[in-house]
């Protein structure tokens, strides 16, 4: 399956981060989009630029680097961001916040997600 916006943040955060452990997870199918989306996104990046930074540095590394994507078709990224010494330690992820449904309450997104576009 033809995942383009998926091997985009994979290629950019590999170029910008040279991670030592890079996971990228699609869950646009947990929220209310169309099927196939790539919408929702779930990233693990460890790497030694994160070396001495707070997290929210961390984070500020990954929206710059994936900063045309988050501009138009990613609409959620969850973040952890840890040093190659934390994953060491506790390579344990983090559940992603649920989906709060915002969208179903879009009438034009309810239109997309029956087909009829309305």
């Amino acid at each position: 399956m033809d995942r383009p916006v998926e091997s985009t943040i994979r290629a950019k955060l590999s170029r910008a981060l040279v991670p030592t452990h890079l996971e990228v997870q699609n869950e646009s199918h947990l929220h209310a989009v169309p099927a196939g989306s790539e919408s929702h996104f779930r990233v693990v990046v460890v790497s030694r630029c994160f070396d001495g930074l707070p997290l929210v540095q961390r984070h500020r590394l990954v929206n710059e680097a994936l900063r045309e994507e988050l501009a138009s078709s990613v609409h959620a990224l969850s973040i952890q961001a840890k040093t190659p010494e934390q994953w060491s330690s506790d390579p344990s992820l983090a559940k992603s916040p649920p989906c709060m449904g915002g969208s179903k309450h879009d009438p034009g997104m309810a239109g997309r997600l029956r087909g009829d576009g309305k």
